[in-house]
């Protein structure tokens, strides 16, 4: 009798560790945007190291990734360091552009009739003379995307902004991009999914504290 072929093996997941960058002395005030030239604080700096040691008990990290921004790759230089690798720049990762409001600050804008829109319904908001929120979403997945097909079935860390990753965990979860302002991503905040395996598993969003080396989909 023929020999069953045996049935083809499932493809592993690839586990994607998002983390936002560390404080910044305009961290909560201004809307920076991707003004160069802002580094981290010294608690962003502190924030940096001790992601560095929890990420750094994951097994098999393969790459760690930031967007060009001096305050991401400050990030993610005590990470990679830990894990023996090295920063890689990815450009998709980079925070939202926000046009004519990089800079300002946060209390001037909540004073804008614009500002609701961007708090109720972002998917109808584009800032102006920058990018809309779709089209943040959209840079951020794709990119995310093109590294789980460079590294299937292993770890990497991207180290990106508050927006872009949380318009990715409102992707990844199957939720508008109008409800995705009620997710909150903090500094150094680390959130995993599964993806490439079929529908992407969330396996945290905004974790500060918990020990990442039992993440695991039930």
């Amino acid at each position: 009798m023929p020999k069953r072929s045996s049935p083809p093996e499932k493809p592993k997941p690839t586990l994607v560790v998002m983390v936002r960058h560390g404080q910044t002395s305009s961290t909560g005030s201004v809307l920076p945007g991707r003004a160069k030239g802002l580094d981290l604080a010294d608690t962003g700096r502190a924030q940096a190291d001790a992601a560095a040691r929890r990420i750094s008990g994951l097994k098999g990290v393969t790459a760690v990734y930031a967007s060009p921004l001096e305050r991401t790759r400050q990030t993610a230089a005590p990470i990679a360091k830990a894990l023996g690798l090295r920063v890689r720049v990815a450009k998709g990762l980079l925070e939202c552009e926000f046009g004519t409001w990089t800079g300002r600050k946060l209390a001037e804008l909540n004073k804008l009739a614009e500002w609701r829109t961007v708090q109720s319904a972002p998917s109808q908001f584009r800032f102006p003379g920058g990018e809309s929120f779709v089209e943040m979403q959209l840079r951020m997945v794709n990119e995310i995307g093109r590294l789980v097909v460079a590294h299937p079935g292993q770890t990497i860390v991207c180290v990106s902004h508050a927006d872009p990753i949380k318009a990715a965990v409102a992707h990844y979860s199957g939720i508008h991009l109008d409800l995705f302002q009620r997710t909150v991503i903090s500094p150094c905040s680390i959130t995993p999914v599964l993806l490439g395996m079929g529908a992407p598993v969330v396996l945290a969003v905004n974790s500060t504290g918990d020990d990442l080396s039992s993440l695991a989909p039930s």
